[in-house]
């Protein structure tokens, strides 16, 4: 069935614990996760032709508005849930594969080919057209704010502590940024990094990380 319930991801969790905090209620979980993944339907299916309404989410997710807005003040609270639940995914699938790899760069190469697949056709139209659905995420792509970023920049620690790096989060947190940042012009200009692109932006991952080493 369309409707059917997902396994509660790391997100759902937390809203439907902080809600249950909040009204002295248990699980919530299964009502959060049917929510996030009707809006993840609903926006796919109308991508950027059309705006995700409040009443199509619900009706999908075969709950009601009063069950909506006990988790989520407005839409956009949900599309940054959205986002949010996507790059735990992303990031959990992409841990398995840098996982694999028994050198840095090889470690790195993973990590930088799934940032530049949001530039692939299917993936950039997913991701336009979950940010035209918020008024406060538009120029926040792919992952919302900061800190949703986290969970990928948080993968780059490893294999820059193999490169040497003594500033590995800090070192992170900017390759992160940087490389976040192109792919949002990329898909800004509907566009995709050509292979001499990609090779630089490794180049630059490694030699960042190269240069975070302790100072001689």
């Amino acid at each position: 069935m369309e409707n059917a319930i997902a396994s509660p991801s790391g997100v759902a969790a937390r809203i439907a614990a902080r809600t249950a905090a909040e009204r002295r209620r248990p699980d919530y979980a299964s009502e959060v996760t049917a929510l996030i993944e009707a809006a993840r339907k609903v926006i796919d299916a109308s991508g950027t032709a059309a705006k995700a309404r409040v009443a199509d989410i619900v009706t999908v997710a075969g709950l009601s508005n009063d069950a909506f807005y006990r988790h989520f003040p407005s839409k956009d609270a949900l599309v940054a849930a959205l986002i949010e639940d996507g790059v735990e995914r992303v990031a959990a699938a992409l841990a398995r594969r840098m996982a694999k790899e028994p050198t840095a760069e090889g470690k790195i190469r993973q990590w930088l080919d799934a940032a530049l697949s949001q530039t692939d056709e299917t993936q950039a139209a997913s991701t336009s057209a979950i940010l035209s659905n918020s008024a406060n995420l538009n120029t926040g792509f792919p992952t919302g704010d900061h800190s949703a970023k986290r969970p990928l920049a948080e993968l780059l620690h490893e294999p820059f502590a193999m490169l040497g790096s003594s500033t590995c989060e800090l070192d992170a947190e900017l390759v992160t940024h940087a490389v976040y940042g192109r792919v949002s012009g990329h898909l800004r200009a509907g566009s995709r990094p050509t292979p001499d692109e990609a090779e630089r932006l490794l180049r630059f991952c490694v030699s960042t990380a190269l240069d975070g080493g302790p100072s001689v």
